[in-house]
């Protein structure tokens, strides 16, 4: 992870594909955002004027099927883990993400394409020290038989996820990632959302998921993986769980400086664990710089302030 300068886009970049669960056309749009603006959505394509709202866990409205953002009047934004995991895994601090539909296309179920755009836009450099939220004590919390921990972690971001399925071909596995926009690219970015056949089924009958196809979710049942090209990481499960903890823990506002475990969880498990830290002022402090990686210098405390539809996702309850 790189302490220096805060990040944004160049330029804007486009994606265009289809809601997960509406199946209707959306398209999105990666732009610039100012130093300490953070990560900005613009949701347009509403009666009236546009919406626009920082993306903090604040504005988590929902987190049974994906994570979903919205206010008192109800859901703007659904599935937005995977655009704020490419922006957060890429090292983007400050980014505008226009959307015209009420979903994040769901394009191949996997965080690639908003990489790609990112890509297109390029990444530049802003005249501001980036900023931390730096764990300082652990956090915990349980939801029945799954667990989340956040705890000190000086060097930068780890996660440490475990999933332990029924299902005999997706089973136990796990997961460790130290998170770099090399190491993001590379282990985490391409891995995609999946399910099992039976939930499918019972979404579909529910009126969901009339987006979903084998081309943007790994699905499986009891005895084998039904995409015919296969799986893209042996433990391509896992590696999903590990995007979705980078894209639900952005919501933070900030970078984290922190580990974060997590055993049977989802959405749900991660916006308990990083609301009940934001909820422990004791918990955590802001710190800036590259002075925040090294304990043979000081670290500058900047301060005690935080910056500031329809459910959609992949085929099953929030636990694994």
């Amino acid at each position: 992870m790189k302490f220096s300068r805060q990040t944004t886009l160049r330029a804007q970049a486009s994606v265009a594909g289809v809601g997960v669960h509406s199946g209707l056309p959306v398209t999105l749009t990666l732009g610039p955002a100012p130093v300490d603006a953070g990560l900005i959505f613009v949701r347009t394509g509403l009666e009236g004027s546009d919406r626009e709202f920082q993306a903090t866990a604040e504005q988590v409205i929902a987190t049974d099927f994906a994570t979903v953002l919205g206010d008192r009047d109800g859901p703007l934004v659904s599935t937005a883990e995977h655009v704020l995991a490419a922006l957060r895994g890429m090292g983007v601090d400050n980014a505008t993400i226009e959307i015209d539909g009420p979903e994040v296309p769901i394009m191949d179920g996997s965080a690639a394409a908003f990489v790609a755009a990112i890509d297109q836009a390029g990444i530049v450099t802003q005249p501001a020290q980036r900023r931390f939220i730096q764990v300082l004590k652990p956090v915990s919390v349980k939801i029945g038989g799954s667990f989340g921990e956040i705890r000190p972690y000086a060097t930068g971001f780890r996660a440490e996820v475990e999933i332990d399925f029924t299902n005999p071909v997706i089973g136990q596995q796990s997961f460790t990632f130290d998170l770099s926009p090399e190491r993001f690219r590379r282990e985490v970015g391409r891995a995609r959302t999946f399910g099992l056949m039976c939930d499918v089924a019972r979404l579909w009958s529910a009126g969901y998921a009339l987006g979903a196809s084998f081309d943007n979710t790994v699905v499986f049942d009891d005895e084998r993986l039904l995409n015919t090209d296969g799986l893209r990481y042996a433990d391509e499960c896992v590696r999903h769980k590990v995007l979705d903890v980078i894209g639900d823990l952005a919501l933070a506002g900030l970078p984290l400086l922190g580990a974060y475990r997590s055993v049977r969880g989802g959405h749900k498990l991660n916006h308990a664990v990083l609301t009940a830290l934001l909820a422990d002022r004791t918990a955590w402090r802001v710190v800036e710089g590259e002075a925040a990686r090294r304990t043979t210098r000081p670290v500058v405390e900047v301060g005690s302030g935080m910056v500031g539809g329809r459910i959609a996702a992949a085929y099953g309850p929030d636990v694994s």
